[in-house]
C-alpha cells in the first residue's frame, strides 16, 4: 500500500527536528520561498545555518563569480561550490562527527512585470550521505507553468522542500523520490524535466534511469540522451535546431532504421541553409507505449536499446506523446526550424484512424492541423508486400476513401514526402519478424541488425528462453 502524502509543513518540520541535518540556503530569482517554509514551522534553528539571496547581478558576481547565463546549471554549480565550501570550512571541525551538512541553492527566472517569457529554474542540493562523507550532488530543472508570479513562488517553495526531504528520506528509492517532487501541488503547476545524481555514492549510477522515471511518472513529456551517454536538458539540445525524428520501438535497432535516417537526411537538409543543415539534430524517439511490457518497464531492456542507439551516434528521445501531433507540439516548444518526422507506410496508415483524434473537438482535421502547423513534414519510407512483392510508397499509398483529397493536398503542398529506398532486401522483414527470428534462435537476424545492437537483441532472446522455462 502507498504511504499517505505528507504536507509541506510536515516535511519541513521533520527536517527541522532532525538534529543531524544542517545546512545553508541560497535562492536567486523568486524569493526565499524554500527557506521560508523552514522558518514557518518550529525548530528552524535545527536546520538553517544561513539563508541568503543575491538579486543584483554585481552582488551575485561578487559572491559566486561571473557566469554567461544566470539561470543555468553552471551558475547553480558555482553557488553550490561556494556555499558548501564555506559551510564545511566554518562548521566542519566542530560538527563533522554528528552532522550531515547540506547546501540548497536555486537560480530561477520567475514571472516579472510585463514579462511573458519562459519561467524556469535550476535547483541543486550538495549534501553528505553520512557525517564526514565527501559531498554528493543532486540537480533538478523545473518549468514554472503558473501565470502569476505569486503562484510560481509558492510552487517553487513546495518543490524545494520536497526536493530536500526526498534527498534525505527517499534517495534509495528512485520512483518514490521522483513522485514526491510534486507532492502538495496541483496538476499543471510545474514540470520537472531534468534530474541528475553526481558525486560520492553515485559514480556508477545511470542517470538515464532518472530521466526515464520522470517521464514514466508524468513529471515531463519527454527526456533526451545524446550519444555521449549523458542526460541533457531538451531545451538546450533542441533550441532553434532543425530536427529529423524517427519514431519506433527499436527493439531491436535494425539496419532498416539507419537506412530510413540516411535516405531522409539527404533530402531534408537539401532544403535548408548550409548553417542550418550542419545543425540538424537526428532523434530516435521511443514512446512509453513501446517500452511497456505487461504494464511495467524492463529497465535493462531500456538501457540496452539506448546503448545501441547512442553507440551508433544517435540521440535518444523518450516521450509520453503517443499521438504524432503531440510529439510535433513538444518539439515546437523549443524550435521554430523545420522538423521532419520519418515513418513507415504502416504508421502513415495509422494517422488516418479516428483513435488518434477522438479527444480533439476538430477530429481528424484538427489532428493534422496540429501536426503540420510548425514547419513539420512527414517523410514516408516504402513497405514491401511480402505476398505480392509490390513496393508501396507514399506516392502509391491509398488512404481511406473519404481522405483521398486530403491526402492529395498534403502531397501536393510538400507536407508528406516519399522517401526512396536503396536496399530492397532490408524490407524483407518487419521488426516483429526480426524479434521472432531472435526468439527462435535463427541466426539470420544478425544480417538485419547492426553489430553494436546485438547485445540488446540477445537480451530479447534471453528473456524469451526464461519465459519458456
Amino acid at each position: 500500500m502507498s504511504q499517505p502524502e505528507q504536507s509541506t509543513y510536515e516535511k519541513a518540520l521533520e527536517l527541522n527536528l532532525n538534529a543531524k541535518v544542517y545546512g545553508t540556503f541560497a535562492e536567486i530569482g523568486a524569493g526565499q520561498e524554500t527557506a521560508n517554509w523552514f522558518f514557518r514551522v518550529s525548530g528552524s534553528a535545527g536546520t538553517v545555518a544561513k539563508s541568503i539571496s543575491a538579486y543584483d547581478m554585481t552582488m551575485s558576481d561578487a559572491i559566486y563569480g561571473k557566469s554567461p547565463r544566470y539561470v543555468s546549471r553552471q551558475r547553480l554549480r558555482q553557488m553550490l561550490d561556494h556555499e558548501f565550501g564555506i559551510l564545511v570550512e566554518r562548521l566542519g571541525k566542530a560538527r563533522q562527527d554528528e552532522t550531515t551538512f547540506f547546501s540548497f541553492c536555486n537560480t530561477v527566472r520567475a514571472r516579472g512585470y510585463k514579462d511573458r517569457g519562459e519561467c524556469h529554474g535550476w535547483l541543486g542540493l550538495r549534501f553528505q550521505l553520512r557525517p564526514g562523507d565527501p559531498p554528493s550532488d543532486i540537480f533538478i530543472h523545473v518549468r514554472l507553468l503558473d501565470d502569476e508570479n505569486v503562484d510560481q513562488m509558492e510552487a517553487l517553495g513546495v518543490v524545494g522542500v520536497n526536493f530536500i526531504h526526498a534527498a534525505f528520506h527517499h534517495r534509495q528509492h528512485l520512483q518514490r523520490f521522483v513522485t514526491s517532487l510534486t507532492e502538495n501541488l496541483k496538476p499543471g503547476q510545474v514540470e520537472v524535466d531534468m534530474l541528475k545524481f553526481e558525486g560520492h555514492g553515485y559514480d556508477f549510477f545511470d542517470n538515464r534511469l532518472c530521466a526515464l522515471q520522470l517521464v514514466e511518472s508524468g513529471l515531463t513529456d519527454a527526456t533526451l540522451f545524446p550519444p555521449s551517454g549523458d542526460v541533457e536538458q531538451a531545451a538546450d539540445a533542441l533550441y532553434k535546431r532543425p530536427i529529423l525524428l524517427l519514431r519506433g520501438s527499436f527493439d531491436p535497432v535494425t539496419k532498416l532504421h539507419l537506412e530510413m535516417l540516411d535516405q531522409t537526411r539527404e533530402r531534408f537538409i537539401a532544403n535548408l541553409e548550409p548553417k542550418e543543415a550542419q545543425r540538424t539534430l537526428e532523434l530516435c524517439e521511443i514512446s512509453m507505449t513501446n517500452l511497456l511490457r505487461d504494464g511495467s518497464i524492463d529497465h535493462v531492456d531500456f538501457i540496452d536499446r539506448a546503448d545501441a542507439l547512442q553507440s551508433l551516434g544517435k540521440t535518444v528521445l523518450v516521450s509520453r506523446c503517443a499521438e504524432f501531433h503531440r510529439i510535433a507540439g513538444y518539439l515546437s516548444r523549443y524550435t521554430t526550424a523545420p522538423v521532419g518526422i520519418i515513418l513507415s507506410i504502416g504508421l502513415l496508415n495509422e494517422l488516418f484512424k479516428s483513435k488518434w483524434s477522438e479527444n480533439l473537438p476538430g477530429g481528424l482535421l484538427e489532428s493534422f492541423g496540429r501536426l503540420f502547423r510548425n514547419q513539420v513534414s512527414l517523410h514516408v519510407y516504402p513497405w514491401k508486400n511480402r505476398h505480392t512483392g509490390e513496393v508501396v510508397t507514399a506516392d502509391s499509398f491509398r488512404p481511406p476513401e473519404n481522405c483521398t483529397h486530403l491526402y492529395r493536398h498534403f502531397m501536393e503542398n510538400g507536407m508528406i514526402h516519399s522517401t526512396p529506398y536503396r536496399d530492397l532486401d532490408l524490407l524483407k522483414y518487419t521488426s516483429r519478424d526480426i524479434q521472432r527470428l531472435i526468439r527462435e534462435g535463427d541466426p539470420e537476424w544478425q544480417t538485419y541488425v547492426p553489430e553494436v545492437a546485438h547485445r540488446a537483441a540477445l537480451h530479447l532472446q534471453t528473456k524469451a528462453k526464461a519465459s519458456d522455462a
